[in-house]
C-alpha cells in the first residue's frame, strides 16, 4: 500500500510539472497548485512515517510552499512573482 502511495503523490506532483512544461498549465494556476501541494502534502506524510528526514525537508518545505501560493490564488491575491534581474 505505501508503493501505491508514493506512486499517486509523484504521479500527481510529475503530471502538473509536466503540464506546466508544454505550456498547457500556468504555475500559478489553481489546478497546478492544487496538484503540486496534494502530492507533495502525501510524500511528505511518507516520508514522515517512514522517517526519512531529508525526504520530509524536501517534500514539507514544497507542499508548504504550494500551499501558500494556492491559498494566495484563491483569495484573489498573488505573491510576488519576479525577481529583480
Amino acid at each position: 500500500m505505501g508503493i501505491v502511495i508514493q506512486v499517486a503523490g509523484s504521479l500527481l506532483i510529475l503530471c502538473g510539472f509536466a503540464l506546466a512544461q508544454f505550456g498547457v498549465l500556468e504555475v500559478k494556476s489553481r489546478i497546478y497548485l492544487i496538484v503540486n501541494t496534494v502530492g507533495s502534502a502525501i510524500l511528505a506524510v511518507d516520508a514522515w512515517l517512514g522517517q526519512q528526514w531529508g525526504f520530509l525537508l524536501l517534500e514539507g518545505v514544497w507542499a508548504i510552499v504550494s500551499g501558500i501560493g494556492l491559498i494566495a490564488a484563491l483569495s484573489g491575491r498573488r505573491p510576488a512573482s519576479k525577481a529583480p534581474q
